[in-house]
């Protein structure tokens, strides 16, 4: 009977059900709000966009075979460096259809369509495809129309999907980490260490990041993305820092911790292993309303005409739609993009904010 007994514990033990993770449910609960689902697919869909940017519109191949050597110029797309000088030093950088006059056996893998970012396609550099017109409304050859210097929008708007998913998640992520670190040890910590990390976060609470990052790029010479994502992010961690530590204050007073406490473990397995993770869920959420955030500053900066005048951004196009307001495909199509993105973001936000909150949980029970 004993046997049996044990056998049949087994049995059921090896039957019952497993139980369902924080984050499997906080998944499952996500999963089940359509605006939030949405948004998330919105934002895959730009993602892909990004990533395969210079095989959806372009001028570069994306795989050439050029005197005997295979080539990559699309990847210039990413970083200019990375296209190869040979094709600077032969004159075809930017009408890589002439590849064919000076090596007959040559071939090219082109993008689904052939306009590019930064320049002007003109007559007779595509067969059979005329040159672009300048102001030109939205067309056959030109989807999204051009600007004021002959450009195709919708290669700069493709294009711009980079700088912009870029530059929200980098900025984020600096500031993700640098709140995160902060907030932990202020929290965890306490005494001294929490007063003067506590000061430390109300001093950068009271500087205007605009106004930091339009002085900062008045002194660079030539100011790029990234040094936009470095500002964004030193400047953007006082959120997250004190929600982190407010967490690290709650959590640190539980038993378990508690427990761990006794068991001899060090602050290093406390903080990571033992409270971090549980005060993942609330952090996770301002992380992505900042990603929105720096997407708006970002355009915002564009919109005033500053940065890098050889970049794409969606905010540079808005800039150039406000002096003629005639040309509303400057205005409608990047004003768009800005507004269902970072409306994405936040609807992102709000479902992890309404998935992982189990207050909201059991209120609607």
């Amino acid at each position: 009977m004993i046997v049996e007994r044990e056998v049949m514990a087994n049995e059921t033990a090896i039957n019952a059900p497993r139980a369902i993770g924080f984050w499997s449910e906080a998944w499952s609960r996500f999963r089940r709000q359509r605006l939030a689902m949405t948004a998330l697919i919105f934002v895959l869909f730009l993602a892909l966009i990004a990533i395969f940017s210079p095989a959806i519109v372009g001028t570069k191949p994306l795989i050439c075979r050029y005197k005997d050597h295979l080539y990559f110029p699309a990847m210039g797309y990413f970083y200019e460096a990375w296209e190869n000088p040979i094709f600077k030093a032969d004159g075809i950088k930017n009408s890589y259809p002439n590849m064919k006059k000076n090596d007959p056996e040559s071939w090219a893998v082109w993008p689904l369509l052939y306009q590019d970012p930064l320049r002007r396609v003109k007559d007779g550099e595509w067969a059979g495809v005329s040159g672009n017109v300048r102001n030109k409304s939205p067309n056959r050859l030109n989807l999204f129309g051009t600007n004021a210097w002959g450009q195709d929008v919708f290669a700069k708007m493709v294009h711009g999907t980079r700088i912009a998913l870029l530059i929200g998640f980098v900025s984020t992520g600096i500031a993700a980490v640098i709140g995160i670190v902060v907030g932990a040890a202020a929290g965890f910590f306490g005494g001294w260490i929490d007063w003067l990390l506590s000061r430390a976060i109300e001093i950068m609470m009271c500087i205007p990041v605009l106004i930091v990052m339009l002085a900062l790029i008045s002194i660079i010479e030539e100011p790029t993305i990234w040094h936009l994502m470095v500002v964004i992010g030193v400047f953007g961690w006082t959120g997250i820092a004190r929600l982190t530590r407010a967490e690290f204050l709650k959590l640190k007073q539980l038993e378990y911790v508690t427990a761990a406490k006794a068991l001899g473990f060090r602050w290093p397995r406390l903080i990571f292993r033992h409270i971090l993770p549980n005060a993942l869920a609330p952090i996770i959420v301002p992380i992505t309303f900042g990603i929105a955030a720096a997407i708006l500053i970002e355009s915002t900066l564009g919109f005033l005409g500053i940065g890098n005048p050889d970049k794409t951004s969606w905010g540079r196009l808005l800039s150039e739609g406000k002096e003629n307001l005639q040309m509303w495909w400057l205005i409608v199509f990047p004003g768009a993009a800005i507004f269902l993105t970072v409306l994405a973001y936040n609807l992102i936000g709000e479902g992890i904010q309404q998935s992982t909150d189990p207050t909201l949980k059991a209120s609607k029970h």
